[in-house]
C-alpha cells in the first residue's frame, strides 16, 4: 500500500484514483474545481480544493509525505509545468505527469517530472496492436523488442505436453503462464498438457508473435 497525491480530477484521474483505492492504497485527491471531486469525497483519505499553481496551495498539502504525486492536468499544458516544477521543489519523492504530446513530455521531464504518461497515446498504441495481430488477446510492451502476448491456443496443441510439442525450440518463444477465464497458471512445467479453451501467455518479439500466430 502506498500513499498517493492525485492533482487534476479530469476522466484519467478519476480513472486512476478509482482503481488505485480498490488495490488498497491511500490517495488524496486535489482539483481547482469542487463539482471534479464531489463523487468522491467518501472513497479518498483526503479531498482537497485548490488551484496548484499557486505554491501556498502546494505548500499545504505537503507533499514530501507521500510516495508517489500524479499530475493529471491536461488540458493545460502550462499549469501541468507549473505545478509539475511547484511539487517536485517542495520536496515530492517521486512525481508522475501526464502528457499528450511529445514535445510537453520533454518539458516535464526537465522540469521535475521523474516519470511522464501517455494515457490516449498509449492505449491508441495498444489497441492498434492488439487488433492487427490475429488470435492475440492482449499484451504488454517490455521494450522496444519483447512484448508479453496472450494468444489463443492451437487446436493441434490440445493433449500435448509443452515438452512434446518442444516448444520453445520450434516457435522461438518463452511460455509464461497458460490462461482459463480468470485462472493462470504460472510457469507451468514441461509436462503440462495443453486443454481446450486455454490461452497462453508468451515472452516473444514481434517477429516471433508474427509467426506463432500464423500455426493458430
Amino acid at each position: 500500500m502506498k500513499s498517493i497525491l492525485i492533482i487534476g480530477m479530469g476522466k484519467f484521474g478519476h480513472h486512476l484514483c478509482k482503481n488505485l483505492i480498490d488495490l488498497g492504497n491511500d490517495v488524496m485527491i486535489v482539483d481547482k474545481a469542487e463539482e471534479k471531486v464531489t463523487d468522491l469525497i467518501y472513497q479518498v483519505t483526503n479531498v482537497q480544493i485548490g488551484d496548484c499553481t499557486d505554491p501556498q496551495v502546494v505548500k499545504s498539502l505537503g507533499v514530501g509525505n507521500f510516495d508517489i504525486v500524479f499530475v493529471c492536468i491536461g488540458a493545460n499544458f502550462q499549469n501541468s509545468l507549473e505545478v509539475t516544477s511547484l511539487v517536485k521543489e517542495m520536496g515530492a519523492k517521486y512525481v508522475i505527469s501526464k502528457a499528450n504530446r511529445d514535445v510537453h513530455a520533454k518539458f516535464l521531464l526537465r522540469n521535475g517530472a521523474d516519470e511522464v504518461i501517455y494515457p490516449d497515446r498509449d492505449i491508441a498504441v495498444k489497441l492498434a496492436k492488439r487488433c492487427s495481430i490475429n488470435h492475440v488477446f492482449d499484451y504488454i510492451e517490455l521494450d522496444d523488442e519483447y512484448s508479453i502476448y496472450e494468444i489463443a491456443l492451437n487446436k493441434d496443441w490440445v493433449g500435448h505436453s509443452i515438452m512434446e510439442l518442444n516448444f520453445r525450440q520450434t516457435y522461438g518463444v518463452d511460455i509464461l503462464g497458460v490462461r482459463e477465464g480468470d485462472k493462470t497458471n504460472i510457469s507451468p512445467s514441461a509436462d503440462y498438457v495443453f486443454q481446450e479453451g486455454e490461452h497462453l501467455m508468451v515472452l516473444a518479439s514481434e517477429e516471433k508473435i508474427n509467426a506463432l500466430v500464423k500455426h493458430i
